[in-house]
């Protein structure tokens, strides 16, 4: 069944032909003619919508489209001027007329306008593309001389990476470029053998140029990627280089400086089991801190100095602004130095400060590089003048060259002479007064007299003393109002308002006493009776 339908469609087949033969051979050679002219435009037509297609994708690459453009505009705007140069040329030599010469004025305005464009399209005397062919540019290649530079390299590396990632997919954009132009370029050798009458002519020219030229850009960019690629890698592997070299030292040093952290915490642990007294203790442990830092600075500013004279160039040249512009700070770190090694003042003395016309007086509570830290107490100072205690006071250590600073509590003598004031009427037994202010002040200060007779014999050899009375002491001086009976003795330093509040009850309550002792104050006499008897003789006479 299969077999009788396939010898009909043989059959069939074979008659259609024979009638189509029998139609082609009935037409003249004119519609023959006319038949294949219009194949041959039919197919043209075919082609030329295959490059409105073509051309839509080939738009859509802007950027080397755009530089190609202007590359030819630039050959054209190049071809017009010199055109017009000759004819300047020309026209100067052998131009005499009217004409000739406004012409040759018209062209010289014209050529004048032509140079101003090539300047623009910035493409005068270079080939095209150069813009886009040649790869970004390296800068000079900073070096990893410290940790800070470990950031500037990785930001380097990631900058030209993608750079060269960006001059890559402009590479890849050409690629494409060319195999659409390939394709054009066929379609218009197609349209060269359909073209009998060379309408494509310039354009089928044209175009191959164009591929010409894009392949000879394409031929560019392979050669300088690949160089440009090996000249990345080389400053990739330089810079990784420099900074595992840099992060190794960086190791080295955290190493050495957890050494002399451990060495100095061990040294602090020693000074802490043998050193009892606590003034002594803080400042071993101040020192041993300050040493510790010093030691981790030069660790790594000598490790960071290539060179110690760059030190000593740097050094001298910066001295001169810095001492200027640091003054306060360069003093107060001098003034430190005297503090901790020259011994005058340390941590827990009671010291006074005259600051600006106000006097302070508290216990050092901290002496840092460029500040003693202390905390004011209520004192004979602050019931006198200030009316205020409790602060805590900061003084530039520059102030022990220029302030006065006074110490009460200086190389371990913790007393002072305190004294206190009583007057009496000229009536009054003075002698007596002098004697139970003497006794009164023995009796309350006598503990701190021995004490400070034990201190002056121990630091009688660091200073000369001439004068080692230690008993207390009295005086009667002659004032307007009475006799003043002046009392001094020893007291601690940390509490003369203490003592001095006792011995004051004590002297006032002994005073009161005696019959012969008047506490005197300011008074007036009157001495009326006198004046009277002196009325009445002026009376009778």
């Amino acid at each position: 069944m299969q077999k009788i339908f396939l010898l009909l469609l043989l059959l069939t087949s074979l008659l259609f032909a024979n009638d189509a033969n029998k139609s082609i051979d009935s037409l003249s050679t004119e519609e023959i003619q006319t038949l294949k002219e219009q194949e041959r435009l039919d197919t043209i037509n075919n082609y030329l919508a295959d490059l409105k297609k073509l051309e839509a994708e080939i738009s859509k690459e802007q950027v080397w489209m755009k530089s190609y453009s202007s590359y030819i505009k630039s050959l054209e705007i190049r071809e017009s001027l010199r055109a017009i140069t000759n004819r300047i040329e020309y026209l100067s030599k052998h131009g005499k007329s009217i004409s000739d010469l406004d012409e040759m004025n018209s062209l010289i305005s014209k050529k004048k306008i032509l140079a101003s464009q090539i300047d623009e399209l910035r493409e005068k005397d270079s080939a095209p593309f150069s813009k886009l062919l040649t790869p970004p540019q390296i800068e000079k290649i900073p070096a990893i001389a410290n940790p800070f530079d470990i950031f500037t390299g990785i930001s380097l590396i990631k900058t030209l990476n993608s750079d060269f990632n960006d001059y890559m997919r402009s590479k890849e954009e050409l690629t494409k470029l060319i195999s659409i132009l390939k394709k054009e370029h066929d379609i218009y050798k197609k349209i060269a053998l359909l073209d009998t009458e060379g309408n494509y002519k310039e354009e089928i020219e044209a175009k191959t140029k164009q591929l010409e030229r894009f392949t000879t850009a394409l031929e560019t960019i392979d050669i300088t990627s690949e160089v440009y690629k090996n000249r990345l890698e080389v400053i990739e592997i330089g810079i990784n280089k420099e900074i595992e070299k840099q992060l190794f030292r960086l190791m080295n040093i955290g190493i050495v400086i957890l050494i002399v952290f451990t060495i100095f915490f061990l040294l602090k642990l020693i000074v802490k089991k043998y050193i009892t007294d606590n003034d002594r203790f803080y400042m071993a442990n101040k020192i041993i801190t300050f040493g510790n830092f010093s030691l981790i600075v030069l660790i790594v500013f000598f490790n960071y100095i290539e060179n110690v004279s760059y030190l000593v160039t740097i050094l001298g040249f910066a001295s001169a602004g810095i001492a200027i512009a640091m003054k306060d700070w360069f003093m107060s770190i001098l003034g430190w130095l005297v503090i901790v090694f020259g011994g005058s003042i340390h941590v827990g003395d009671r010291v006074r400060v005259d600051m600006d016309g106000i006097q302070y007086v508290g216990d050092v509570m901290d002496i840092s590089l460029l500040r003693i830290t202390i905390i004011e107490d209520i004192t004979l100072t602050t019931y006198m003048h200030n009316r205020r205690a409790g602060r805590i006071i900061f003084i530039p250590n520059n102030y022990v060259f220029t302030r006065m600073i006074a110490n009460y509590s200086h190389s371990s003598l913790k007393t002072v002479w305190d004294g206190i004031d009583v007057a009496i009427t000229f009536e009054s037994n003075h002698k007596k007064a002098m004697h139970l202010c003497k006794e009164i002040a023995k009796k309350y200060s006598k503990g701190y007299t021995d004490i400070t007779r034990k201190q002056l014999n121990k630091i009688r050899n660091h200073y000369s003393l001439k004068n080692t009375n230690v008993e207390p002491r009295v005086f009667s001086l002659i004032e307007p109002n009475g006799i003043n009976i002046s009392t001094w003795y020893l007291t601690n330093a940390y509490a003369t308002l203490t003592l001095r509040s006792i011995i004051s009850t004590e002297i006032i309550d002994a005073f009161n006493k005696e019959d012969d002792i008047t506490i005197a104050y300011p008074t007036q006499k009157l001495h009326l009776q006198e004046h009277k008897e002196q009325e009445q003789k002026e009376v009778l006479s």
